[in-house]
């Protein structure tokens, strides 16, 4: 550890240098009168390891730099900052003008004043112009009795001072004053604005114009994800010859991650053409759909959104003079629900609808039984490889991750309901109890309520749980589930969030009532307060937590975007009559070439069957392997 540089102050200028320390980077230590006061702020010049001021002393000023070899630099600039600081500061105890001390360390300008405090926004040391002055290269060793840049000698000061202001010529840029009284105009430096994201994104913006983030991803996103998304790259290379897209126009809806953009990516090789915006208004990454934009994809997506630019975005999407789309891949049937309501002639050259959301089937099978389905629709999520899979492994994961980045909660103890045990409650359930939480389940389907039951939860009603729980998970896909009689029941501080696609499932709604106090502590997370000081915490307003507040697991988003490419290729390349105006499962076939795509990722060998041990159980020894109606 460097040794510390001890500077020597007259007593007039130990506020100075107390106000100094505080606004420096490195930890300081200021002595007065055998009391050690510690500061730790922020550094507005070179950085510095430690500093310290010794007590009081009428001696002349001096420094003694104690350091090993190789860091008298730093020390040395240390002390620099110091003297640029006490030039700052405004010293009320000390004369001005013509009447300094000769001994005094401010020196005096040309014009007779001394260097006082200015806008403390304005005022402050540049480390530029220290770095670009010849006074930053210290000749300070240890054992000297000055380092020449406290002292009064007009030689060895900077040639301008630590003083800045506004340049009304320059638009209001960075100008020192120096000491023969002339401004001289800093050197001005770009630097990275990192706007708030909605103030960024939310004009409507018909071009994408910062990108300059992104351009490693869309570069490399391929590379970056070969490894996690082996079957989407096993698809590439295979059919990319063939190009079984070529001439379909897609339209999507889907959450825009890197992950996407590699299946966009995919398609595009395959033949098609794509337009794309996002499924919910929280999960875009910014970064990447200016990357696909930059890489020639229509994307009308920022993280953000409200829910008028939502529909905006959906619209512009579809609405394009010249390109009508073919084809439909969706998350959350909002796209289709979009088109049905204001362009259904779209209708008549549209050849299928690939759907991978629990609320988007649902809607699919409505209209079907309504007889208002006009085209053939293929029910993604009900796939056993993204059942499976994508719901139930990628949950168990993803939910402590979203809740982590979000509340940094300790899970070991705490006391938790879960809103449904399906494939996405199953997962969450299993990733909370092995962190030692008290886990609650509520179910409405006999069938899980006995499988919750048997894994080892108590399966309950939510009144029942709602005033001791700390806190509330639901993934159910319906409505209403959490609604505001529960809510005003919610011990204080409890955590309420959605793992389902939609927001309904919350009654957010209700919570925007005049005698509530929404109070933002950070991304993606509310406090809602009552009167009484009660408060609960709620994430992502009621939208999908692990999309909205982290990420999840690319090697499982590789199974489902392989489905979905697979499944577009089905219907887009399907005979005439093959497939009517009706809801669809993926073939048995394309599941298990999904899953075999993945598996040389783990090393792992299949076992073939006999021709007598195929012939014995009826089955193709290339699969399927099991009947539709099997449940896995």
């Amino acid at each position: 550890m460097p040794m510390p540089v001890v500077v020597l102050l007259p007593p007039v200028l130990i506020n100075a240098v107390v106000t100094s320390v505080v606004d420096s980077s490195c930890e300081a230590t200021v002595a007065h009168g055998g009391q050690e006061l510690t500061h730790l702020g922020e550094l507005r010049g070179p950085q510095c390891n430690s500093a310290a001021v010794a007590p009081l002393t009428s001696a002349p000023l001096a420094a003694i730099c104690a350091l090993e070899e190789g860091l008298c630099q730093t020390a040395a600039m240390s002390v620099q900052v110091v003297a640029a600081k006490m030039a700052e500061v405004d010293l009320k105890d000390v004369p001005t003008g013509k009447h300094l001390p000769t001994d005094s360390p401010v020196t005096p300008t040309s014009e007779g004043k001394s260097l006082g405090r200015g806008d403390p926004h304005e005022a402050g040391f540049s480390a530029a112009a220290a770095a670009a002055s010849p006074a930053a290269e210290p000749s300070a060793k240890a054992g000297e009795g000055s380092l020449g840049l406290l002292t009064p000698n007009p030689a060895k000061m900077p040639q301008a001072s630590a003083m800045k202001r506004p340049d009304p010529q320059q638009n209001g840029g960075e100008a020192f004053v120096n000491r023969d009284g002339t401004v001289a105009e800093a050197p001005r430096m770009k630097k990275i604005q990192f706007a708030d994201q909605k103030q960024e994104f939310n004009k409507r913006p018909s071009k994408i114009g910062r990108r300059s983030l992104s351009r490693s991803i869309s570069q490399s996103s391929t590379d970056s994800y070969s490894s996690e998304m082996p079957a989407l790259m096993a698809l590439r290379k295979r059919a990319q010859g063939e190009k079984p897209l070529a001439g379909a126009k897609v339209v999507g809806c889907t959450h825009i991650t890197a992950q996407t953009a590699v299946l966009m990516e995919t398609l595009a090789a395959l033949g098609a053409q794509c337009r794309w915006a996002a499924c919910n208004i929280y999960s875009t990454q910014n970064e990447v759909a200016a990357a696909l934009a930059e890489g020639g994809f229509s994307v009308f997506a920022w993280k953000g959104e409200s829910e008028d630019d939502f529909w905006w975005c959906i619209d512009r999407c579809v609405n394009v003079e010249g390109w009508q789309p073919n084809m439909i891949l969706d998350d959350g049937g909002d796209l289709t629900h979009w088109i049905y309501k204001k362009y259904p002639n779209m209708f008549k050259k549209i050849k299928g609808i690939v759907e991978e959301s629990v609320t988007g089937v649902h809607r699919l099978y409505q209209l079907s039984k309504a007889g208002k389905l006009c085209v053939p629709a293929m029910n993604v999520n009900d796939s056993v490889t993204k059942q499976k899979f994508d719901n139930l492994y990628c949950c168990r994961e993803s939910i402590l991750d979203g809740l982590k980045r979000t509340t940094d909660v300790m899970f070991g103890g705490k006391q938790v309901v879960v809103c449904g045990y399906g494939e996405v409650g199953k997962g969450c359930c299993a990733a909370l109890k092995a962190m030692g939480s008290i886990v609650y389940v509520t179910e409405i389907d006999p069938i899980c309520a006995l499988q919750a039951c048997m894994d080892g939860f108590r399966l309950v009603k939510l009144n029942e749980v709602i005033r001791q729980v700390d806190i509330v998970i639901t993934c159910t896909g319906n409505k209403n589930v959490v609604v505001r009689e529960y809510l005003d029941r919610m011990k204080n501080g409890c955590i309420v969030c959605n793992m389902g696609h939609s927001n309904t499932e919350i009654d957010v709604a209700s919570l925007r009532t005049p005698e509530l106090t929404w109070e933002r502590v950070r991304s993606q997370v509310d406090h809602v307060i009552w009167p009484d000081g009660k408060r609960i915490v709620l994430l992502a307003e009621g939208r999908l937590l692990n999309l909205s507040c982290s990420t999840v697991p690319t090697f499982v988003l590789s199974i489902t975007a392989t489905t979905q490419a697979l499944a577009l290729i089905e219907l887009y390349n399907a005979p005439e009559g093959r497939y009517k105006q009706d809801v669809y499962l993926l073939p048995k076939k394309m599941d298990e070439y999904v899953a075999s795509l993945h598996l040389p990722t783990f090393d792992a060998h299949l076992t073939e069957l006999s021709d007598e041990q195929a012939k014995y159980l009826g089955l193709n020894k290339n699969g399927p392997f099991k009947p539709n109606y099997y449940r896995y």
